[in-house]
């Protein structure tokens, strides 16, 4: 026995140690008990009388009312006090020594009961054991813990009170609600169709076989049980009786049945999310089919069951209650899918006895079977009558359900009704193919919610797409055309992509239907951004266009000889498509649109040989622009093939993860390229040699090799004649594209993974020999022109401007410090600068210049190499530091000289661009730490004001330009928001940029709240300094002593602080810091008192108006602190002046004084190793260990 037990007993008794061993606590216990509850019988057996006569009364006032008590009567809860009274000592033992623990008290005192019959007191009954704890077995609840079992707190008498789970202990998301995978009712029926076919607990066959059975022996009996099966399945804990079977009608019990259902929710099993739910939809869905299937041949005609069943489901389908009418419409349009394979089974067996019939007939007298005869004709007039007996019901249910339910508020009816008929259409097109009945599903494509519009092109792809049904949509076409045409531009994207597809269908089965017009509007969306759209469209494309001709031109050949691929006319058609489509910039999404369903895009040889074979004497020549579409679109169809990725703008955001068999795909397709343009692309480039648009396209294409085939296959004389003519090229051209191209398809190259490595290296070393000589030549030429006080010509200005413009394509690629040039580069900016600063010549051409600026930054970002290379070589790392900082500290301060004090606009902007991204590279101390000065932090603040805060208003210039400056305008501006948010300078500098959060939010609003997210992060205290120093420059900037409150401008800033308030979401404890922080500030900055004279209003008080905005922040406790921290702030007191110039004091002064009504949260408990110390000045602000240089 426990110490604690036996100590009670020494108090109590008061017994010595010799008593203390005989004495038996169980039996002294029971001794108790059993006074206790002999006393409380005598009790209960005086008010029995009592208790009785008070339920009477109810029962009386019920059935007056008609209503039905929601709670337990008096009786019962006595009822089930009783059992405890009666039960035996061990029963009690069980529970008061552990045997059996106390278990929480009834759940259906908290549920809604049908009214309780009286309880009759018997003799004692026995212990109902407690349920299974839910959870564990059959019909438990996924994922869910198992719970104590229930105590059982009434006998066997009481199985008229249902113990239903009260609404108010939640319903889980996984499970829809209904208590895992036990609905509603505790003590369910297992028997019961509903539980069945909800739980899976027997299969659909077994289950649907078994009430076939009890059908042909109760049919009353088993129409009741199917009966339920419809209520249930709606969610409703509603019993319907026999007695309700026999006496109501449907209708009736349909209105009893509303009276059940849960109030606290609108989920119901239909519509109720889970994969659970989702699989009762469809058991549900396939129990109506298998019934009527199983019943196909005799019950069906009994004049029972299918009357009662549309009755009851007619009428449920017209009902108020939600989850009646859904889940009954469902079941209804089930039916008739089910019927109507049950009419073609039919119609099948009634063609076959005609059939039979008519040839028995012709079979001469003596060979024929008189008896046959007879029974076929019987046979047939049966079928007949079944077909027609069919047709009526699915009349009757068509008019009565789906007419009325078509139009349904509900979507998800509206949606099953057009699928359903979708489906009788295409199996039972004789009776329901017909324009009476198509017009619903035209009416509907104009339908608001786009799943039903989804649903109704759904139902027409199958019709059009049948060479049998098409002469039945004639009329239907005519109408309802151009709706679906326009569909094709629908704002769901499904739902356009469906349209396309039906468009196509009808382009293949009704091609005369669809004039040019319609065509050229799916033409069109091959260059949407919805890549699915788009694929569609091609999908409509090929069927146009590119389906290969049935009786191909013979003898197609090439001028020496070479017959022409097959797919040579579809190419050519597709460069004409490209040129007319006028899009040139978007072959990518064209090719992306086309690549999947067109085999011709990856025919590469058919492709080069219409470039490099001459035509033949049939042939037409293509001229410049077919040649430059051709190879944008080829480039384009290998750059999908080897990466499988979309053009840009049509992917998902991130980079997506391929599967095997696209990797296997890409693997393929890679090795089939490269093999074929190995040999082909020297002859292409040495073709187009001189023509930039061409060459841009055409460099690309090493890039996408498999680089090991030049040395598996043995193409090194191939990859040698690449080399040279790459390093020809180079010499020759100066275009930006073709030195870009051709700067990275060498890096690709040079990669010393692969075995052709050692060659590249070599190539690219000439080339970059090749272009530093050549700009060393052209600056002695024009250094000695301009000191022999000669004007250089063209030739030596082009001369210099492409050298350098080919050394700064090349020193963004490759590494070209070995050529020690950077020195030279600078001193030629520094020189150029001050030429210009003193309006004298400068040392380089004014475009030149800028191809200066970028080289010298690329060379700065090379100087990272060394300490890659030489980790182990201390001195060489403390050299490259040493000269790493030196010459940061030179072009930084260049680079700042140019972005204030040049006039040159493009020199500007590339300098402000070097600077940011040399600030974030170097920025973070790896391998130096380079730290902007407060001059440097100010000119690009400045350069951002004046460059990219600016109202666009000329109206000359076209809106292309117009795009393409705002475009260059976000770049500025990202750069810059950068640099606060990964701390390369103060947050301080970021209220610069949130200031015209509100004025520009329209062209900026993206990158300014993606800012201020992430400064956020990075610090609130800090983040809300920035908020507020923004509304300080915004206040400041608002012209004349006398503020009007009332103006646009005033106005303007009040809704930046309101956004910026609606910035710190509702969590007010997480952001409590920085908020309070921020009105103390705030409260500084508007109280500060004119010195000039000290009884007047401050000047800055209407700011005060401002911080208002973020006073609804503030949890109730620092409302206080902050009314305090005001009335200290402010001299003299509040004043009691009302004047105009004092109200923006007292508006703040309400809005911290009101909201007594608030939830106080109390302060979060302080941690003693995580507070910080204050400041033992006794200032109001805080160091701010993690930003020390914001100021206000």
């Amino acid at each position: 026995m426990p110490s604690g037990k036996r100590m009670r007993m020494d108090e109590e008794g008061g017994g010595d140690d010799g008593d203390d061993e005989s004495f038996d606590p169980a039996e002294f216990y029971r001794q108790q008990q059993a006074a206790m509850l002999l006393q409380a019988s005598k009790h209960v057996e005086k008010s029995r009388e009592v208790i009785q006569r008070v339920q009477a009364e109810a029962d009386a006032e019920e059935e007056t009312g008609g209503g039905r008590r929601s709670r337990r009567s008096a009786a019962v809860s006595a009822s089930m006090a009783m059992s405890y009274l009666t039960q035996t000592e061990d029963q009690v033992d069980s529970v008061y020594f552990g045997t059996r623990k106390m278990g929480p008290p009834p759940r259906a005192a908290q549920a809604q009961f049908q009214a309780p019959k009286p309880p009759k007191i018997v003799t004692p009954p026995k212990p109902r054991a407690p349920p299974a704890p839910r959870g564990r077995g059959r019909g438990a609840g996924r994922g869910r813990p198992p719970k104590p079992p229930k105590r059982d707190w009434g006998g066997d008498d009481d199985e008229e009170v249902p113990d239903i789970p009260s609404s108010s202990r939640g319903r889980g998301r996984g499970m829809g609600g209904y208590g895992g995978r036990r609905s509603g009712h505790s003590m369910e029926d297992e028997n019961a169709l509903y539980f069945i076919v909800r739980t899976g607990r027997a299969s659909l066959q077994q289950t649907v076989d078994d009430w076939v059975e009890e059908y042909k022996v109760d049919k009353d009996s088993a129409l009741l049980k199917l009966m339920q099966f419809f209520i249930s399945a709606s969610g409703c804990k509603g019993k319907v009786t026999s007695e309700m079977q026999v006496s109501m009608e449907h209708t009736d019990i349909i209105r009893k049945m509303t009276e059940e259902f849960d109030e606290d929710s609108a989920d119901y099993p239909l519509v109720t999310p889970g994969q659970f739910w989702k699989k009762f939809r469809s058991n549900f869905c396939d129990f109506v089919a298998l019934l009527v299937k199983q019943c196909q041949y005799s019950i069906i005609y009994d004049q029972y069951l299918m009357d009662s069943v549309i009755s009851l489901l007619t009428q449920l389908s017209d009902s108020q209650v939600r989850p009646f009418r859904h889940t009954s419409t469902l079941a209804a349009l089930k039916l008739m899918t089910a019927l109507v394979d049950v009419a073609l089974t039919v119609s099948i067996n009634l063609d076959n006895t005609v059939r039979q019939y008519d040839s028995e007939r012709a079979k001469n007298k003596d060979k024929r079977a008189a008896d046959r005869l007879e029974v076929l004709m019987t046979k047939r007039g049966e079928l007949e009558e079944n077909m027609e007996e069919i047709k009526n019901m699915l009349t009757y249910m068509f008019k009565a359900v789906f007419v009325l339910r078509y139009r349904d508020i509900v979507p998800a009816i509206r949606s099953s009704c057009m699928q359903e008929i979708g489906v009788w259409m295409k199996k039972f097109h004789q009776m329901f193919l017909d324009d009476s009945y198509l017009k619903y599903i035209g009416w509907t494509l104009h339908d608001k919610v786009g799943d039903v519009r989804l649903k109704c092109l759904q139902s027409l792809q199958p019709l059009y797409s049948s060479e049998e049904l098409k002469n039945k949509l004639d009329l239907f076409t005519s109408k309802f055309k151009d709706r679906i045409v326009s569909m094709t531009l629908d704002k769901e994207v499904e739902v356009a992509v469906e349209a396309v597809k039906l468009v196509t269908s009808i382009l293949k089965y009704h091609p005369d239907i669809l004039s040019e017009k319609d065509c050229e509007h799916i033409y069109e969306l091959v260059y949407s951004s919805h890549r699915l759209v788009g694929q569609a469209a091609g999908e409509f494309l090929k069927e146009k266009f590119f389906l290969p001709d049935e009786e191909p031109q013979a003898d197609l050949r090439t001028k020496r000889g070479k017959t022409r691929l097959p797919n040579t006319p579809l190419i050519r058609d597709l460069v004409q498509f490209f040129i007319e489509s006028e899009l040139h910039e978007h072959g990518a999404y064209l090719v992306d649109s086309l690549i999947e369903s067109n085999p011709m895009m990856k025919d590469w040889e058919c492709m080069t040989d219409l470039l490099l074979e001459e035509p033949g004497p049939r042939e037409e020549d293509l001229d410049d622009k077919q040649e430059t579409s051709l190879i944008e679109i080829m480039v384009c169809c290998i750059r999908q093939a080897a990466t499988c990725e979309p053009p840009v703008g049509r992917g998902a955001a991130g980079k997506r993860i391929l599967s095997v068999k696209e990797n296997k795909q890409i693997s393929e397709d890679k090795i089939a390229l490269t093999s074929h343009f190995i040999t082909t692309l020297p002859r292409l480039l040495h073709k187009y040699k001189v023509d930039a648009d061409k060459l841009s396209n055409l460099l690309v294409i090493p890039q996408y090799f498999d680089l090991e085939i030049y040395t598996t296959s043995r193409q090194e004389k191939a990859l040698e004649s690449l080399l040279k003519l790459m390093q020809e090229i180079v010499e020759r051209n100066s275009a930006s594209e073709v030195l870009k191209a051709a700067a990275q398809t060498l890096e690709k190259m040079c990669n010393k993974e692969f075995a052709i490595y050692a060659k590249c290296d070599v190539a690219r070393s000439r080339i970059l020999d090749m272009i530093t000589n050549n700009y060393m030549e052209s600056m002695d030429t024009y250094t000695s022109l301009l000191n022999g006080d000669e004007n250089p010509d063209e030739d030596e200005i082009f001369a210099v401007v492409s050298s350098l413009k080919k050394i700064a394509y090349f020193y963004n690629c490759h590494d070209m410090s070995r050529l020690n040039i950077w020195e030279g580069l600078y001193e030629n900016l520094v020189a150029s600068w001050e030429a210009v600063r003193e309006d004298t010549t400068p040392p380089l051409p004014l475009e030149a210049v800028k191809y200066c600026i970028d080289s010298c930054f690329y060379g700065l970002i090379w100087y990272i190499v060394p300490f890659q290379t030489e980790k182990e070589n201390r001195g060489a790392i403390e050299h490259a530091k040493v000269t790493l900082s030196d010459h940061m500290d030179k072009y930084m301060d260049i680079c700042q000289k140019i972005i204030s004090d040049c006039p040159e606009q493009s020199w500007k902007e590339q300098a402000y661009a070097a600077v940011g991204d040399l600030l974030i590279y170097y920025g973070s101390g790896e391998p130096i730490h380079y730290t902007p000065t407060d001059a440097l932090c100010k000119t690009i603040n400045t350069f951002v004001q004046e460059y990219v805060f600016i109202n666009d208003t000329d109206e000359e210039i076209d809106d292309h330009q117009k795009i393409e400056e705002l475009h260059k305008r976000r770049n500025f501006l990202a750069g810059y928001c950068k640099l606060p948010v990964y701390r390369v300078i103060p947050t301080e500098y970021g209220s610069h940029v949130l200031q015209h959060y509100v004025t520009f939010y329209n062209d900026f609003g993206d990158i300014m709240k993606m800012t201020l997210s992430r400064l956020r992060d990075n610090h609130k205290v800090n983040c809300a300094k920035a908020m507020l120093k923004a509304l300080i420059l915004k206040f400041e900037s608002l012209q004349g002593d006398d503020i009007d409150r009332s103006g646009e401008e005033f106005h303007a800033i009040k809704e930046l602080a309101k956004r910026f308030a609606l910035s710190f979401g509702l969590d007010a404890v997480k952001n409590r810091e920085a908020v309070t922080k921020l009105h103390r500030l705030g409260i500084i900055y508007a109280v500060e008192e004119d010195d000039q004279d000290p009884s007047a209003p401050p000047p800055r008080l209407p700011f005060l108006e401002l911080v208002t905005e973020f006073t609804n922040k503030l949890l109730k406790q620092d409302k206080k602190i902050l009314l305090d921290y005001l009335d200290r702030r402010v001299t003299g007191g509040i004043p009691s002046s009302r004047s105009e110039a004092w109200t923006p004091l007292h508006m703040y002064r309400n809005s911290l004084v009101h909201g007594e009504g608030e939830v106080f949260i109390p302060p979060p408990p302080k941690k003693g190793g995580h507070q910080r110390k204050r400041r033992r000045s006794g200032s109001d602000e805080e160091d701010d260990p993690e930003d020390e240089d914001f100021r206000l």
